[in-house]
């Protein structure tokens, strides 16, 4: 009786062939469907490594630095809305020491040596206008590369006179910043360096001014007849 209840479970955990055939085409087609994942993945990753060469190569500082200044300007327009001050509740969460450290990186990014030559000073000018500017309207950008078609890049025979219609809030920011140049530019003057070894023949400053502007005009020609009188041998 036992031995005939053995032989049958034996003959029970037997397989049959067409249950070894599905079993194997299951794995074949689990290992198939691996394969077409992992092709698709290696494809995906291969554009992605594509597009990340052909960005620029300060392209993550830009994009990092491009989220700071929305951010920025997000909370600045949230203290607005509260009437605070955005430069003072941004102090208030910030140590002295940290302060003290991007007043210092701000002056070593663009520091003030003076007027050097027109070159430096409309470099210096262009790099502050840019830091003025605000973030880029992505939508917007998109509604007017839609409206104007071809004539968004222009082309050399493109006529796109009429076409833009400058907003009234670009408009204000122009007059703005011409202002504040206009307001800035009258607190300075042209620095003139102070020679000490220099001879005082004024007796004030506006004396001293007519004294250059005579020398400057006559200076070669009456430079003998100066020397004389300071020898005492003038005739």
């Amino acid at each position: 009786m036992d031995s005939s209840s053995e032989a049958s479970g034996s003959t029970n955990e037997v397989k049959t062939f067409a249950q070894k055939q599905a079993e194997r085409m299951k794995k074949l087609r689990d290992l198939h469907r691996m394969r077409n994942e992992a092709r698709t993945h290696n494809h995906q990753e291969v554009i992605a490594e594509d597009a990340r060469n052909k960005l620029p190569e300060n392209w993550e500082s830009r994009k990092r630095r491009a989220e700071w200044i929305l951010n920025n300007q997000k909370e600045k327009e949230e203290a607005a809305a509260r009437g605070e001050d955005y430069d003072r509740v941004k102090l208030l969460n910030i140590s002295a020491v940290e302060a003290e450290r991007l007043e210092r990186q701000k002056k070593k990014k663009n520091p003030d040596k003076g007027f050097s030559d027109f070159e430096a000073a409309t470099v210096r000018q262009y790099n502050r206008l840019v830091k003025e500017m605000t973030p880029k309207d992505m939508e917007r950008y998109e509604e007017q590369k839609e409206k104007y078609g071809d004539a968004f890049y222009a082309a050399p025979n493109t006529i796109i006179h009429g076409l833009h219609e400058d907003r009234a809030e670009a408009v204000d920011n122009l007059v703005k910043s011409v202002e504040n140049q206009i307001a800035k530019r009258t607190k300075y003057s042209r620095r003139r360096t102070h020679n000490d070894d220099a001879d005082i023949d004024y007796i004030n400053e506006r004396n001293a001014k007519f004294n250059k502007k005579m020398d400057r005009f006559y200076g070669e020609h009456t430079a003998e007849i100066k020397q004389n009188l300071e020898r005492g041998t003038a005739v």
